[in-house]
Formats: C-alpha cells, structure tokens, sequence
C-alpha cells in the first residue's frame, strides 16, 4: 500500500492474506456475530500451534476467490513463519466492526502493537478474504496495557539515536534476524549508513551500502508517478474507463466500468496475478507486461468497482499497461527516461533473474522450510518472476531512494493527487498533481524481500530499510527507527 504521508505501511499480499492475533481475556470485546464468532475462530485455530486446525479453519472459512489466489499449502506456509517469527499476540482493542470488515488492535509478544483488519465478503456468510496488517500505537484509553518502553531516554539528541540504532542493529543481525542496509538523512545529509549480512550466501559475498535490494511493492510508487505524469500532460484523466486506452481488454465488465483512480486505489475489483496460475507458471516466463496479464485479466471482478478496497498487484499490471499505451513507450523505458533519469537513479532497474549483475543482492526465505529449528534458510529465485513489473520486483539502492526522495521534495518529480476528485474550478491536469510533497511511506514484502522508503516532511528525515530476509526483517528496523526520531529533541 502507498501512503502519501507519513503513516504505517501495509505490506505486499504475501503479508496481506494471512496474520496472526490471539486469544486473551480482551477477545470478548469481539461481537458475537458471523463475523466476530470467525475472528475468534482464526484467534483459536492459530494459537494452538496446530497446522491441521489452521487448516480445517482455512478450508472452512476462507473464501472460494481468495483461496485461488492463494492456495491451502500456500497459506499454511505463511502460517508456519508467522507463528515461528511472531508467536501470539494479544487482542486488546475492538476498533470496528461492519458486515465487511471487523478491526482490531493487538500485541505481540515482544510488546509491539498491530492493527488487524479481518476483510470479509459483505454477504452472509461472510466468509474471510484477508487480513490487512499495519502497525498501530499502544491503546491509551480504558486502562489497557501499555507496550514497554524502550530502553533509551525520553528525549535524545540525534547522536544518541545514531549510537542506539547502531547497538540495536548489531543484536539482530547478530541474531540473524536482519541482513541489507540501513540509511538515515535529515534532509539530503546523511546521518548514518551501514550495511550488514551477505548479498550471496552461495558465495560469502558481503552486503554494501550501494548493493542493489529487490523493492517489492516500493516500484508501485514509481508507477503512480508515470501515470500522474500522463494525467498532468492531459493525456489521460484519473476517471477515464478502463476500456478507453485497452479496448481489448479480456474482461469487457472490467473495461466498461473500472475506472484509472479506482486501479490507483486499488478498488477496482481486480484480482491479483499471484494464485495457482502463477505457482505453476516457470517464472523464467514473466518478463513483460503481457506474460502477467493471462494469470487474472480474464477473471470476473471480485466486487463491484468502487464499492471496497482489496490489495491488488494485478491492478498495477493494468496501470502499466495504459501507461504503455498511451506514452507509447515500453513501461520499463518510460519509467527508466521519466523518472530514474530524472531523479539521477542510476543503480535503479528491473534486473532480470538470470543476467548477471554485478553488487546485486539475492533473497532468502524461510518460507516452505520443514526444519524452522536450524534457521535454514534457501534462495527466493524461484518465487519471484524473472523481470519484476509495474506491481513491484525491481531493484535499487539506498542511495537511489534517497535521491528519489529528494525529487519528490524539490519537485523534480511529483506525486499524483488521485485520492480526491477535482473541484469543480480546477482543470484536469492542475488536478493530476500535488501541490506540495505531503511526505511518502511505503514498504515492499515477499519471500526474501523486505524495504521500507519513508520520507517525513514534518521531521526532516527520510528513512531507508533494504533487506534479503523475509518480512518483517526490514520493517521492523524501520519501525524502531521512527519511534527513536520521534524523541530527538527539537
């Protein structure tokens, strides 16, 4: 998910399908609906530590169009590395509860704080299509408990975060809980930079501070700048139909009434091209835009557009590809000449999976891992396609994020204003752009993949996390590094 302010960020699907809450005294906070009795359902079924009653509760209550795009032994991969990452975690908070989506706020056992947003199909028996998770703030209210405090001063001088954050990144990574980059500037100076682990595993080869990480769903920003971009020239309108620039798109419903803002907002009703085709497909095929689009286009749509938003990658496909078609340009040659160039991204591109190149990090993941206990992990190269696309699975450094930040700030290159329709006096290209940088926060996560690019205009300071471990290794760092700055003294 893209955040235009600072906020927390949501992860890619892999992260998105499947989390965790568990049972406590608080748990009777959940309404005794359908709705609720299936939330403490799921509680009971993954804080007993038992593989076969997560499975009787997937087979039984997720929904048939979700269990597509991501099939049993699927899920109950993420289950096993949820639960051995994350353990239980308490419910402590009731946020809402609708005949689609119940939300709550719980606490991990090490004293951090998720909300937990349970989406379920609007109609009895409303059965579960996912699990947004974000991080959240500890509840203040109704003396519930408090997470602990971390062990660093109540104010702090940026050196003092500097010197923690280095102490903090030794204990994981000597835990061998991070391996990738981290980089931390106030503005467009540098105020600490380091890298940890190994790029190759395979080969002993140490990761550096210019070491090329695979973004996940960071590229999707860079997608909505292209199409603010053409919004901007006039060459398209964030409300023009899907069908007006692919008119031959496989499913005539979706071309008639899925709207360009609804594909940014992912509202669309467009699935995802992650699901049994895209298990089964070598990924040495997916390279264009044309090789994803047979994995979903020709499904029906999962809701009526407009009506609900649902996590899709697939959308960013089809943005892609109106990109394409009304440039005139290949994706990765608008991208590369609109916005790499101009941001002096040079280190930035969708390197395919079996080119050689050079100070590129590979991805490991526990995921599919039958032996949790020896902390093996294996290389993602076979999860991932071959070429990443305008949803995610390009490469670049911490660097090249930051200049990309810097572009953003000065203007160089501009978030589009898609999330509020035009007033009645603005034209529609005026309204294709933001009138100032609000600031940026998003991550990307997949097997063996993990960065989080978060630039606050309201402290100066944008934050750069690039892992080759699975979620939540990077965002974790992140997160911590964001409470620390929130305490520097003004």
């Amino acid at each position: 998910m893209i955040l235009t302010s600072i906020s927390s960020c949501m992860l890619s699907m892999c992260l998105l399908i499947v989390s965790v809450i568990a049972q406590t005294p608080e748990a009777a906070k959940v309404p005794d609906t359908p709705q609720g009795r299936l939330v403490t359902a799921y509680v009971k079924a993954f804080n007993s530590g038992d593989e076969k009653a997560m499975s009787e509760f997937i087979t039984n209550n997720v929904a048939a169009s979700a269990l597509q795009q991501r099939p049993l032994d699927k899920r109950l991969e993420v289950y096993r590395e949820m639960r051995g990452n994350i353990g239980t975690l308490d419910v402590r908070r009731l946020v809402s509860a609708k005949d689609d989506e119940v939300v709550v706020i719980a606490r991990t056992k090490e004293g951090e704080w998720r909300e937990l947003a349970f989406m379920l199909e609007p109609t009895p028996p409303h059965k579960l299509m996912g699990i947004r998770v974000q991080d959240a703030d500890a509840p203040s209210t109704g003396g519930m408990e408090k997470a602990p405090a971390p062990a660093t001063p109540a104010t702090m001088t940026e050196p003092e975060m500097v010197e923690a954050l280095d102490k903090q990144l030794s204990q994981v990574v000597g835990a061998d809980e991070f391996s990738g980059t981290v980089l931390v500037a106030k503005k467009d100076s540098v105020v600490f930079q380091k890298a940890y682990g190994l790029a190759s595993k395979e080969y002993n080869v140490p990761n550096r501070v210019d070491t090329k990480f695979n973004l996940g769903s960071i590229n999707k920003t860079f997608t909505q700048v292209a199409i603010g971009q053409l919004a901007e020239q006039g060459k398209l309108s964030f409300d023009d139909r899907l069908g007006k620039h692919l008119p031959d798109y496989p499913n005539h419903d979706a071309a008639a009434k899925v709207t360009i803002r609804q594909l940014l907002e992912m509202k669309s009703g467009i699935g995802d091209f992650f699901g049994p085709e895209f298990e089964a497909i070598p990924k040495h095929r997916l390279r264009t835009l044309k090789d994803f689009l047979p994995l979903f286009a020709n499904k029906p749509l999962q809701f009526e557009p407009g009506t609900k938003q649902q996590y899709s990658n697939g959308g960013y496909i089809v943005l892609g590809a109106i990109i394409e078609k009304v440039s005139g340009q290949d994706y990765y040659d608008y991208v590369r000449e609109h916005i790499f160039k101009v941001a002096g991204m040079n280190n930035t591109d969708w390197y395919e999976a079996d080119v050689m190149t050079p100070n590129l990090a590979s991805g490991y993941t526990r995921e599919g891992m039958a032996d949790r206990a020896k902390d093996l992990r294996k290389n993602n190269l076979y999860t991932r396609p071959a070429k990443g696309s305008p949803a995610g699975g390009g490469y670049s450094t911490a660097d090249d994020l930051l200049k990309y930040a810097a572009a953003l700030r000065d203007g160089r290159l501009s978030l589009p204003n898609f999330r509020q329709p035009a007033s009645p006096d603005q034209k529609g290209s005026s309204a294709a752009k933001q009138p100032h940088f609000a600031g940026l926060g998003i991550a990307g996560g997949a097997p063996g993949i993990n960065a989080v690019l978060e630039a606050n205009e309201a402290t100066g300071y944008t934050v750069i996390v690039m892992s080759n471990y699975d979620p939540p290794s990077a965002e974790k760092v992140a997160k911590q590094i964001r409470a620390w700055i929130s305490q520097i003294k003004k």
